[in-house]
């Protein structure tokens, strides 16, 4: 699907995006992928890595500017978007620039999309837009809704768009595993709660999830990857063994636990080998044979959180993946 095709991704410089891109050059051999955001700094080191390769453009650019959206859209078969403003802490004290970004965006990337004639749209989201306690979640949530219910709105156009949904990617600039390792050797390291839990994604198990999505979307669904947890405490002794922990309480709009899907969403979400899928209560699209495409209903009080997961990442797991990615960690 994705072979010879055109393709872009909003903020395409950050974590999601870098592992996207070579990843998808070196599969699909698109005919043009093209970075969208608005940090020239970024795109300037990130186009260094493909001098000589014609297919990769860069298109600076907001969602916010659903003008320069329209514009970069000409011509793009297929859409991932990527961009957010996702730090906890800072969207809980600059709330109106989060919901400028997650929600206006959302809008302005859906209704250009439409008006471009685009095929498929991706959309990325967060454990935390499962009964969100934050404004970022809360953001993430209305955002999800408004990708879903675009496959309403896009008419003899035929866009059809979907989401993907996984927590913590590991290594990811901001994320907890580069934040412990600048602290290895310091004589404490904090830590928000003993009993927290997360899950856990590397950027390539995420990448395969949106491919999954591209494959697989009718329109509507979310799709959530079956990932392992780990207690952020397992986290910390994994980066630094020897290092005493300090207890310094959850931050503000975090969770102890985070949540990817709800018992409220169970009734209309189904379980595949690797995934599970939620689909729309609207417009019976969660009784759709196509939507559901071979999965099987979960059970009617049936959660999918951090703290009840099944399979779960030991501290070895994670000591051997921080060696094998140490360079890259916490890069992009």
């Amino acid at each position: 699907m994705l072979s010879n095709s055109s393709i872009l991704i909003t903020g395409g410089t950050g974590s999601f995006g870098h592992t996207f891109v070579p990843m998808t050059l070196a599969k699909y051999n698109p005919r043009r992928l093209v970075i969208y955001s608005r940090d020239e700094m970024k795109q300037w080191e990130m186009a260094k890595l493909y001098d000589d390769d014609q297919r990769v453009r860069f298109f600076i650019g907001d969602v916010r500017d659903k003008d320069r959206l329209a514009r970069a859209l000409n011509g793009i078969d297929y859409v991932v978007h990527a961009a957010a403003t996702k730090i906890v802490p800072t969207a809980e004290y600059n709330p109106f620039e989060c919901v400028k970004t997650n929600v206006n965006g959302a809008m302005n990337l859906i209704d250009a999309s439409i008006d471009q004639g685009v095929k498929r749209v991706v959309a990325l989201s967060t454990d935390k837009a499962s009964c969100p306690v934050n404004l970022y979640g809360a953001t993430k949530l209305t955002s999800d809704k408004l990708f879903i219910a675009g496959n309403s709105y896009s008419g003899s156009a035929n866009t059809q768009f979907a989401v993907v949904r996984y927590g913590n990617v590991m290594g990811s600039r901001g994320s907890v595993i580069p934040f412990f390792l600048t602290l290895a050797g310091k004589e404490v390291l904090p830590i928000t709660d003993e009993r927290m839990t997360r899950f856990m994604i590397t950027l390539e198990q995420g990448v395969d999830l949106v491919w999954h999505a591209f494959q697989d979307m009718v329109g509507g669904e979310i799709y959530v990857k079956k990932i392992p947890s780990m207690k952020l405490l397992d986290i910390a002794r994994a980066v630094a063994p020897d290092t005493h922990y300090e207890i310094v309480g959850i931050r503000p709009g975090e969770k102890l636990h985070e949540q990817m899907i709800s018992v409220e969403d169970a009734p209309h979400t189904f379980v595949y080998a690797n995934h599970y899928k939620v689909l729309p209560a609207i417009n019976n699209w969660s009784m759709d044979p196509a939507r559901i495409n071979g999965g099987q209903r979960v059970a009617l009080d049936f959660t999918y959180c951090s703290d009840n997961n099944s399979e779960w990442m030991s501290i070895e797991t994670l000591r051997t993946w921080i060696e094998q990615n140490r360079n890259k960690i916490g890069m992009i």
